[in-house]
């Protein structure tokens, strides 16, 4: 008998090892985050978690925010498990904690109003405004800037107006982030309405104290109780029925029980104890902005905590700059903000967007390539490819597309179905036709984010589009066709069908800057400008102008403000200019900034 070697034939075979178990991905999130915050986290496309979103019933567009349950179960659909994430307001409210408590002021309550469209709630401010804030020694109110101050005896109240229109819910939800308290406007003889419901829903994650405000008890239609009712159904109990949250009838026109809502804020203002530190650098959220065509860009912003100065330099998500002005909602300069105040602030280089936090920084050139880095995503994020009629028609040619899909609107139940019917008929063995959504009414902002979690067009017949779902279609890329006669509709969809719409290119000024000045530099001449209106690019062509007569035409080879190479520069504001293969410049000329897109065709 031979000795058998290991590995030969009479040797048991070695056990194949078990396949290796991937690791478990984790995520943590916080309380509330916007879809395109949450894309990036899961390492998926933003469309990919709208449709996950919609699967659960949810429609959320790309800069919406949703709760952590809500983008929890889209995280473990994915394969992720979960944690919540420690907040960054409770990390503040450790920090506070180790400062020194003599250094801890008191502060006015930051209160935002909420509620359904039409249900008063501008109404119920304005009239506080009359009654209270026309009273001080400032004067008149000169301007309205989204929030402002009043005062109950002798105690400053901070208010903030957001949206009713639930085309900015984002708005609210980081409304209610940066409140203490929450006042839900319902309207005594409509009740509770979606964005009533959506609005408790923000305050209720912000972990902030409600307090209802039973508007128009003035109507004879009013129905307190009913409302009252219809709360609990929302698991708001009101003190009358045995809760902890305070009901106030009130009245916009008649201006009963304003007083009384004014006393029930500052009493629970008291008994939250707020408190901030004003000797630190300040820090604080933006609650809106504009371009202002005087003043350049301007923001509405509320400081949280430190003291903001004029001449400090502020960090925005996506905008900085040194503060140049600053002003209260009657229009009075100020030097300095304290704690829970909102002011109107200058001299930022660009707007930033609503719900950004700022903070005061002392490094300018770190400020500047924060924002470049913000910007340049942002820019990224607006490459994303086109949906129109023109692009999926190119799809269908090229054999990457085998459906059309389509979202219907129109104006009558009978131009539904005769439309729906016609579109039908218009599909091929190559080619299907989908209607996924037909209905009566204007086109709305679910509609656009269907369309952009399906890569659909909107076709609308002799009906309007809703103005935040035209702002929302522009900015995802989805195209909304508008018809009137249904041989055009069904014309325009045949060729779709058949490959045969060719894109349109066409031309898109982006904006004008004049010329002031003439300065010569190494390599040639720049024009010292000043933006006029729309905005001036780095990468943008253009055009020289003189007396309305072209002179030049190429592209903008250098943008400077003051001396450093800059991306864009806004309305209002300065900047050098060069002009690709043009030096000749005088005072007065044109430069106008222009690019080219494909657009949806006739």
């Amino acid at each position: 008998m031979t000795d058998e070697q290991p590995g030969t034939s009479g040797a048991a075979p070695a056990a194949a090892p078990p396949p290796a178990t991937p690791p478990v991905k984790k995520i943590s999130l916080p309380k509330q985050i916007t879809v395109r915050e949450l894309s990036d986290l899961l390492d998926v496309t933003a469309i990919d978690v709208i449709k996950d979103l919609m699967k659960s019933g949810v429609m959320a567009a790309i800069n919406q925010a949703v709760d952590f349950e809500t983008a929890s179960k889209v995280a473990v659909e994915i394969g992720f498990e979960v944690e919540a994430l420690e907040e960054a307001v409770v990390a503040t409210e450790e920090e506070e904690e180790k400062e020194d408590p003599a250094k801890l002021k008191p502060r006015p309550p930051v209160v935002t109003v909420m509620g359904h469209v039409d249900h008063g709630k501008t109404s119920i401010l304005d009239a506080i405004r009359e009654t209270r804030v026309a009273a001080r020694e400032f004067g008149e109110i000169t301007q309205a800037i989204g929030a402002y101050q009043t005062e109950v005896d002798g105690h400053s109240i901070t208010f903030i107006d957001t949206p009713g229109h639930e085309a900015f819910t984002e708005m609210r939800a980081r409304g209610a982030n940066v409140t203490d308290i929450t006042v839900l406007v319902v309207a005594a003889d409509d009740g509770v309405m979606p964005q009533t419901i959506e609005a408790i829903n923000h305050a209720k994650a912000a972990g902030v104290p409600i307090i209802v405000a039973i508007n128009k008890i003035d109507l004879p239609a009013a129905n307190p109780d009913n409302v009252k009712q219809q709360l609990t159904q929302q698991e708001i109990v009101v003190e009358d029925f045995g809760g902890d949250v305070p009901a106030i009838p009130v009245s916009a026109v008649t201006k009963e029980g304003l007083d009384d809502l004014l006393e029930h804020i500052q009493l629970v203002a008291e008994i939250s104890e707020l408190k901030a530190n004003p000797d630190r650098p300040a820090e604080g959220v933006v609650i809106e902005s504009r371009i202002d065509p005087h003043r350049g860009p301007v923001a509405t912003i509320i400081v949280q905590r430190g003291t903001l100065r004029v001449g400090e330099l502020v960090l925005a998500t996506s905008a900085f700059g040194k503060i140049k002005a600053m002003f209260d909602d009657t229009g009075k300069k100020l030097k300095e903000a304290p704690p829970s105040t909102p002011v109107e602030i200058m001299g930022l280089d660009a707007p930033p967007g609503a719900g950004e936090t700022f903070s005061v920084v002392s490094d300018e050139r770190e400020a500047r390539s924060a924002v470049e880095d913000e910007r340049r995503r942002k820019s990224d994020d607006r490459q994303i490819r086109r949906v129109t009629m023109e692009t999926i028609s190119g799809d269908i040619a090229a054999g990457r597309v085998k459906e059309l899909q389509i979202i219907l609107k129109a104006d009558t139940q009978g131009s539904v179905e005769a439309i729906q019917s016609s579109l039908d008929r218009l599909s091929t063995e190559e080619v299907i036709v989908q209607i996924l959504h037909a209905s009566v009414g204007t086109v709305s902002e679910s509609d656009v984010m269907l369309a952009l979690a399906s890569r659909a067009i909107i076709i609308s017949f002799n009906v309007k589009v809703e103005p935040g779902a035209k702002r929302q279609a522009d900015s995802d890329g989805i195209d909304i066709r508008p018809y009137k006669l249904i041989y055009e509709l069904l014309e325009d969809t045949d060729k779709a069908v058949k490959g045969l719409h060719a894109p349109v290119i066409k031309e898109v000024v982006d904006g004008h800057a004049e010329v002031r000045a003439i300065f010569r530099v190494k390599g040639g001449r720049i024009a010292g400008c000043m933006v006029t209106d729309g905005l001036v690019n780095r990468s943008s062509n253009a055009r020289v102008l003189r007396d309305g007569r072209l002179l030049h035409e190429s592209r903008v080879s250098s943008l400077r403000r003051f001396r450093d190479d800059v991306r864009e520069v806004n309305a209002g504001l300065e900047c050098g200019i060069g002009v690709e293969g043009f030096e000749t410049f005088e005072e007065g000329d044109t430069i106008e900034a222009f690019h080219t897109e494909e657009q949806a065709g006739a």
